[in-house]
């Protein structure tokens, strides 16, 4: 990496870290409440479905909030608050016990995250080179998303030894150590001069379109939905419902919910590695359309298969393909959609990019515990999902057509 590129991905690195140090408390309470919540002050456990999902609903309406602070305040000033609320609030859920208390807690984490989400890819927009923005996004997707990682492994460990009082203050006081790290950055404006953006909206027309745009809201709705929503909400009970409570692995028998959260943490490990190099890939010179087609053809394949009772080496494959899916999916059309946010406003486009994305997750598992209740539910739910995501890969090549019938016409009108 050259003087150059460290200079231009500075920024970007320490924005995915500041966001992967506020990322430990909430990670942690998905696998330490369910089990925990009686410490919290909880009364009942449905309690804690509500306190895991929150954060979710309050963003949808804070997500056209939160980009308009952004327009009138600095890129770190922004990032400052979503560091601040995001501390505060880990370290409440060592403070403050009570469902009522806790519902204003994870409220405001969604707050947080809102500023975090659209500040973090408004970062990325701004700071990463043209012909390397792929590698950025996937730079930025895979760092922050070790915080979820180490999270879930080291509040697992923790909680039952200390506490899930004393591990989520100290959660709460590792994720202000980002405040210097903010405060000390040359982070500054999210917006590009008026200038550029028009330069590069004339550069490259057919992004800016609004058909383009409107494809892009709608993937982002539909594969955060099938990923963030159906597949997290519903991994342990699609175990549960093939294999049992109890599975036997090389003669060690591990809970649903141990397999289910080591599946999902194998993804995390990945991220930072795979999602860099996915958008690499994109960056080359056949452009994102290209591989982001294949990639939901391929994910397409292998996410009904999930469905299908399979001998378990074999599911637990089948599922790593699935992930593996998701972090391809989506890295590339992050960026897809930071290429077209350059052509516009880059805040307004991302928020609705973002917005897209939470309602998506947050009715996935709505859709899936209202499909699974039926005799077919977990086939129905999954061989669905495959369905959409090889009608999004026919909708995308008719824009890849397009883009390259756009691109042979300009070539010939150059000569």
């Amino acid at each position: 990496m050259t003087i150059k590129d460290q200079l231009s991905s500075q920024p970007i690195i320490i924005v995915a870290i500041v966001t992967a140090l506020s990322l430990l408390g909430d990670s942690m309470l998905y696998i330490a409440l369910p089990i925990y919540w009686e410490t919290a002050g909880l009364e009942s456990i449905w309690q804690v479905g509500v306190l895991l999902s929150i954060n979710r609903f309050i963003r949808l309406p804070f997500n056209p909030f939160a980009g308009w602070i952004y327009k009138h305040i600095s890129l770190k000033a922004g990032l400052i608050i979503a560091v601040l609320l995001g501390g505060f609030t880990t370290i409440g859920y060592g403070v403050f016990e009570g469902f009522a208390a806790w519902v204003i807690l994870r409220a405001l984490w969604g707050i947080a995250w809102s500023f975090f989400r659209i500040g973090g890819l408004s970062a990325v927009a701004v700071y990463a080179e043209n012909n390397k923005r792929g590698s950025s996004m996937g730079l930025y997707n895979g760092l922050y998303r070790t915080g979820s990682l180490v999270g879930m492994l080291v509040g697992g460990l923790l909680v039952p030894i200390i506490g899930l009082s004393t591990v989520s203050i100290a959660f709460g006081v590792l994720s202000l150590l980002g405040l210097p790290l903010m405060l000390n950055s040359k982070i500054k404006q999210v917006e590009e001069p008026p200038e550029k953006i028009d330069r590069m909206a004339e550069e490259k027309p057919f992004i800016g379109k609004t058909a383009y745009k409107a494809a892009i809201i709608i993937s982002g709705f539909l594969i955060a939905m099938l990923y963030q929503g159906i597949v997290t909400s519903t991994m342990s009970s699609l175990i549960e419902h093939f294999y049992g409570e109890r599975i036997s692995i090389w003669n060690v028998a591990v809970s649903v919910t141990l397999l289910s959260g080591i599946i999902q943490a194998v993804r995390w490990t990945w991220e930072p590695f795979l999602g860099r190099t996915a958008g690499h890939w994109s960056d080359g010179a056949r452009g994102r359309l290209p591989i982001f087609i294949i990639s939901l053809i391929f994910a397409g394949i292998v996410f009904g298969m999930v469905s299908i009772r399979l001998p378990l080496g074999l599911w637990i494959t089948v599922t790593l393909l699935v992930m593996a899916g998701a972090t391809i999916l989506s890295t590339i059309l992050d960026t897809i959609a930071l290429d077209t946010a350059k052509t516009a406003n880059v805040v307004s486009f991302l928020t609705i990019y973002s917005i897209s994305q939470d309602l998506g997750a947050a009715l996935g598992p709505a859709l899936s515990y209202i499909l699974i209740q039926l005799e077919a539910g977990f086939t129905f739910l999954y061989w669905g999902g495959t369905f959409i995501l090889l009608i999004l890969a026919a909708i995308w090549s008719v824009f890849a057509k397009r883009l390259n019938t756009s691109i042979k016409k300009e070539i010939y009108e150059s000569y």
